[in-house]
């Protein structure tokens, strides 16, 4: 399985271009502060809308101003897990898991959905979470959630935005063996950005690193740190 993104797109002074490519591994995107990485996450997903360019993922077109494409969020086949989780406090977990199917007009109804929902949590080993709020949950499980109602939609590609960034260490440790292990079973299509060279390691990932809007190299771990393009990829993996 191979797959292809293609972001050419100007939003404020941002200008991207930028190709991903990948197979059933997980592509770490890296980079320094500013470089565009959860910009392009959000264009991707449809959150933000580019004043001009093109936005291509599997070749299906999601974004071109020229032809005037602008395909919505819900559909789009994106699944996305925002900075901070994204979940919504009013609602219970489950439902907030079928939130997304929901907005995608699932075809079964609102018990379906949910039921759905409840499936996709104890495929994650949270069913016991269902009927619980997001401000009772660790940080944990809130990534567990939000990553629940991410995959419930059968996305056509996973998009994860520093997902272990918020954790302790012992949980981050945890989640990590986690991810690595449900992304690697899957072999789904996926981009997680990360500051942290041990979720490269632990996820065995390509590294893309992105800087003003483009990558400027790409490898394994070992690869960027035997071969470093610039400092910062130097100290990230401590070439």
């Amino acid at each position: 399985m191979s797959w292809l993104v293609r972001v050419c797109a100007t939003l404020g002074p941002l200008e991207l271009d930028v190709d991903l490519c990948g197979d059933a591994r997980p592509v770490a995107l890296v980079g320094p502060n500013g470089a565009g990485k959860t910009t392009l996450l959000r264009l991707i997903a449809g959150a933000y809308r580019p004043q001009a360019g093109r936005i291509e993922v599997g070749g299906r077109v999601l974004f071109d101003a020229a032809a005037a494409v602008d395909l919505p969020p819900e559909r789009r086949a994106v699944g996305y897990v925002p900075q901070g989780y994204g979940l919504f406090p009013h609602l219970g977990v489950a439902d907030n898991v079928a939130f997304g199917l929901r907005a995608r007009g699932h075809s079964g109804g609102r018990r379906a959905a949910r039921l759905a929902a409840e499936r996709m949590l104890d495929e994650l080993g949270c069913a016991s979470l269902a009927g619980r709020r997001p401000t009772e949950l660790s940080g944990g499980e809130q990534q567990r959630v939000a990553l629940a109602r991410a995959l419930v939609v059968d996305p056509a590609i996973l998009l994860l935005d520093e997902p272990l960034a918020a954790l302790d260490a012992s949980a981050r440790r945890q989640l990590r063996r986690f991810l690595a292990d449900h992304l690697r079973r899957r072999a789904r299509p996926s981009i997680v950005v990360t500051h942290d060279a041990r979720d490269v390691l632990a996820l065995e990932a390509e590294a893309c690193v992105l800087d003003a809007g483009r990558v400027v190299q790409r490898g394994t771990a070992d690869q960027l740190r035997r071969a470093p393009a610039n400092d910062f990829v130097a100290e990230l993996f401590g070439g």
